[in-house]
């Protein structure tokens, strides 16, 4: 698996100043960074055959945290990430955040975000 360093530490002064001049996330975006804390890694997972089966069996659905909105779910798995792995993000995820319309500036809003040292007590 690749992965693109940014080279934002996590709980470090950033090496770099970010380029973020314009850059923002609205406050719903900002509310799926905040949730994204609490989802798994194995979120980003599609359902696998035994989870379906068990659906099957006991009935209804599993519930997903896959979000309805595309950008938004592009968005949450980026922050997924970011949460569990700081700023070693593989590159397909990057390159399907930048398709979704985000831009290296909102990015970076998220990493820094992420790595700042109160957000660690959301986890």
């Amino acid at each position: 698996m690749a992965y693109l360093d940014l080279t934002l530490s996590r709980g470090q002064a950033l090496a770099a100043p970010l380029d973020t001049v314009g850059a923002t996330l609205s406050p719903l975006e900002w509310q799926v960074v905040a949730l994204a804390a609490r989802d798994r890694l194995s979120s980003l997972d599609a359902p696998g055959r035994w989870s379906r089966w068990l659906a099957l069996f006991f009935g209804g659905e599993r519930a997903s945290p896959r979000l309805a909105d595309a950008k938004l779910e592009t968005l949450r798995r980026i922050a997924v990430l970011a949460w569990h792995g700081g700023d070693a993000l593989p590159k397909d995820e990057v390159v399907a955040f930048h398709a979704a319309g985000y831009t290296l500036g909102q990015l970076q809003l998220v990493l820094a975000r992420v790595a700042l040292p109160e957000a660690g007590r959301a986890r």
